[in-house]
């Protein structure tokens, strides 16, 4: 397949859909793109801004004529597109999703009387802010594209897909949907469960006072940020994964019944061990991809307390067209070295901050 002289069609023009639209658009060159979203505000500002080609609220006949189709919306509503629009397509036209979970969206086409021509997608890549007006051409770059293929999936969407995945900067990944779910149960969907739990757990014995609440900065914030994600989605996402999880939940629950064992016993080598093994596995995961959690971009720059020091930092940092997305103080700094924390867009920009305030004398530290 032509991939450039492709009809492509985008249902659902959020972070992910509208990413996508700008992506094909400025890496492959793709230039019929068709969008199908509810909010017209959304269809007006992705015509206008050259991202789309043309959008409507509700699937049409150009949606019937495309030769790929992605389904960028929550997994119960691509189940609904693909039970609704699956005998109107061509049958040469590819129908894709990027949903979190794959089991029951497969089990879905492969029961279906006549299945179109679909193989799954996951892009394991994000961002702290959703909806278009977040979305970016190169939010896929050096993130994990995972595809999921069903009975109905030919060698030659395969190859098409691959190339797409390619051409906007991921790395694709093969495998099955029953693995998917389950790994990004165990790194992804029980992880959210946790960072929930903790912040539950504390807001359960904060005082009336809030003290546990004002002290909860620093490292609590940062292991904890994931449950600041949207509860409607993750409902969604965890409805649709629930057996993984459960089975997740249990080894995670079983691991924290061994510490707590080892803890009444006074088992100094097994809590030494627990920490220890943690901490040698964490070491050996791959650093500069992008995965299911999006990655903090943070510096953190030991100052004095002075007058005028931020504004110094600040000065240098825009001096060399770094963006500032955050700064503050970091008032919980008990497993933090420094007192500045700065957040900026990227881990380009990162690197770049880095240097230039080292060279200028300051301690900066990059989170890892």
């Amino acid at each position: 397949m032509n991939i450039v002289n492709s009809k492509i069609t985008i249902i659902g023009l959020g972070l992910i859909g509208g990413s996508l639209a700008k992506a094909l658009r400025e890496r492959l060159g793709v230039s019929d793109i068709t969008a199908i979203e509810k909010d017209s505000g959304t269809i007006d500002k992705a015509v206008k801004d050259g991202s789309i080609s043309r959008g409507f609220t509700a699937p049409n006949e150009h949606v019937w004529n495309s030769d790929i189709i992605f389904l960028c919306t929550p997994v119960k509503q691509t189940i609904e597109y693909i039970t609704t629009i699956y005998d109107k397509t061509s049958p040469d036209c590819i129908i894709t999703d990027v949903g979190s979970t794959k089991g029951k969206i497969i089990e879905c086409v492969n029961n279906l009387p006549n299945p179109p021509c679909f193989i799954g997608g996951h892009p394991m890549a994000g961002a702290e802010k959703e909806g278009y007006l977040a979305s970016s051409s190169h939010l896929f770059e050096n993130a994990y594209y995972i595809l999921t293929p069903s009975k109905s999936t030919t060698e030659a969407a395969i190859d098409c897909m691959l190339q797409i995945v390619q051409g906007i900067g991921g790395i694709p990944i093969l495998i099955d949907a029953y693995t998917h779910d389950r790994i990004t149960g165990a790194i992804s969907h029980v992880p959210h469960i946790i960072a929930s739990a903790l912040v539950n757990m504390v807001r359960e014995m904060d005082s009336g006072d809030g003290r546990m609440q004002m002290l909860a900065a620093g490292g609590f914030r940062d292991i904890t940020r994931i449950a600041s994600s949207n509860p409607d989605m993750w409902e969604n996402i965890i409805a649709s994964n629930s057996s993984h999880i459960i089975e997740i939940m249990n080894t995670y629950i079983n691991i924290l019944n061994k510490f707590k064992e080892d803890m009444i016993n006074c088992n100094s080598r097994g809590i030494y061990e627990f920490f220890d093994s943690a901490r040698n596995y964490r070491e050996q995961m791959p650093s500069g991809r992008v995965g299911l959690i999006s990655p903090l971009f943070d510096i953190v720059v030991d100052v004095v307390d002075r007058p005028g020091v931020i504004g110094e930092i600040a000065t240098i940092l825009g001096n060399n067209n770094i963006n500032i997305k955050n700064i503050n103080v970091s008032n919980s700094r008990e497993f933090e070295q420094g007192c500045l924390r700065i957040t900026l867009p990227d881990q380009k920009s990162v690197n770049i901050a880095f240097d230039l305030l080292s060279i200028k004398g300051y301690k900066v530290y990059k989170s890892k």
